[in-house]
């Protein structure tokens, strides 16, 4: 005989979730080992404070009347589902028999459309790391703002995410409540929904691939400014009141590495081969894969004199507006108008080694971009300027004797 009790998790946003203790422990679905809970995507709100009326205890979820009647009933909803769940998940492990196999499917796919799809994406959410996480919990932000926290996965389809889309393309960001959110945020946020989707298809909650059937929000062109050689050359030759940053801006410009991976290189990861030249083998911070990207004499000249393994090659390198302003001292020292951050360091690697004649696949793998799409912005820029000199030659013809 199988025990089969529901119990209850804290987590957060003053909330619990609710999950199935099984005891002994059961087959997991999906891996086969012996495991005691399943947690059901569903969660309850916590009263903030407990009345009592005599002998009986009445819980209260909101100082705001509206808003506790409202948790109230959700509560009291969502702990009838899951006793039910409870109830069939003990029948199905004691008495199989008395469940066909059509009604076993009506009963999963009833479970799965009560599921929490915002609980699901928090799971998610959680998985990821460092960068990649801050930018799942800012879209989850918004979906939750839109949904006013409650949407279970029955509830999903196109029009729901056609809405969420212009939701995302309509809102104020979080950052500035005076503007509007930028297109590329909107669609990366949109992405990380449709990700979650494609994974809930994978694990068999939702029953079609309701990703397919939504299109994307169509990326926003950006202007990516970079320098020319001649620009280049006149910063190598102008002095920087951050001879540090000035070393690092330039290692970026030869070798096309993001701010974050100079900051983290070690000294370790920097080799040289007999006949084959420098190479630095490393993990990217931003995309997490491991690169090994030949770079140039110069550029290794650049680092100084090296250290030990585990010291940072550019040690005390920082990004700050105070830091950033040695940055924007030294481009205007050297006579150059453009607005030119960082990473533009590495817009220029792009578009220079491109307009070199350096196939794009290549730059693609050098730049460490996951997808080619990525690195066609940079062909763009150059067609550009393929553009300008075609029309640099002007001949007067003027009238014709």
């Amino acid at each position: 005989m199988i025990k089969v009790a529901l119990r209850q998790k804290k987590i957060s946003g003053g909330r619990k979730s609710l999950y199935l203790d099984f005891y002994p422990p059961i087959p997991h679905p999906e891996t086969g080992k012996p495991t005691r809970r399943e947690f059901l995507g569903i969660y309850i709100y916590e009263p903030v404070k407990v009345k009592k009326r005599g002998a009986k205890e009445i819980p209260v979820y909101s100082t705001n009347p509206a808003e506790n009647e409202v948790k109230t009933n959700h509560n009291t909803e969502k702990m009838k589902f899951a006793e039910q769940i409870r109830q069939k998940r003990e029948n199905f492990l004691n008495k199989p028999e008395i469940y066909t196999e059509y009604e076993k499917e009506l009963l999963r796919k009833k479970e799965n459309g009560e599921r929490d799809f915002l609980e699901y994406f928090k799971t998610l959410a959680d998985k990821r790391k460092k960068s990649n996480h801050d930018n799942w919990v800012s879209a989850y932000k918004y979906l939750d703002r839109f949904t006013d926290g409650q949407v279970k996965f029955a509830d999903l389809n196109e029009k729901f995410f056609e809405d969420f889309k212009e939701y995302l393309l309509t809102s104020k960001s979080s950052r500035s409540n005076k503007t509007t959110l930028a297109q590329n945020s909107a669609l990366s946020y949109f992405n990380k929904v449709k990700a979650t989707l494609r994974q809930a298809f994978k694990d068999g909650i939702l029953n079609t691939d309701l990703n397919a059937k939504i299109k994307p929000i169509k990326p926003a062109e950006t202007r990516r400014e970079y320098l020319t050689l001649q620009e280049l050359n006149k910063l190598v030759q102008t002095p920087c009141n951050s001879p540090l940053l000035k070393r690092a801006a330039l290692f970026s410009a030869l070798t096309g590495l993001r701010f974050s991976d100079i900051q983290k290189m070690k000294w370790s990861e920097l080799v040289h081969n007999e006949g084959e030249g420098y190479f630095l083998n490393f993990q990217q911070k931003k995309t997490e894969g491991m690169e090994t990207l030949p770079i140039s004499e110069q550029a290794y000249n650049l680092t100084g004199e090296r250290g030990e393994p585990a010291e940072k090659v550019f040690k005390g390198l920082r990004y700050s507006a105070y830091h950033n302003r040695f940055l924007f001292q030294w481009i205007g020292a050297a006579g150059i108008t453009k607005h030119i951050t960082f990473h533009c360091f590495r817009h220029t690697y792009a578009t220079l080694q491109l307009k070199g004649g350096t196939d794009i696949y290549t730059v693609s793998k050098m730049l460490g971009h996951k997808d080619l799409k990525t690195t066609q912005i940079y062909t763009k820029i150059v067609d550009k300027t393929k553009r300008a000199a075609a029309d640099r030659i002007q001949l007067d013809f003027g009238e014709e004797g």
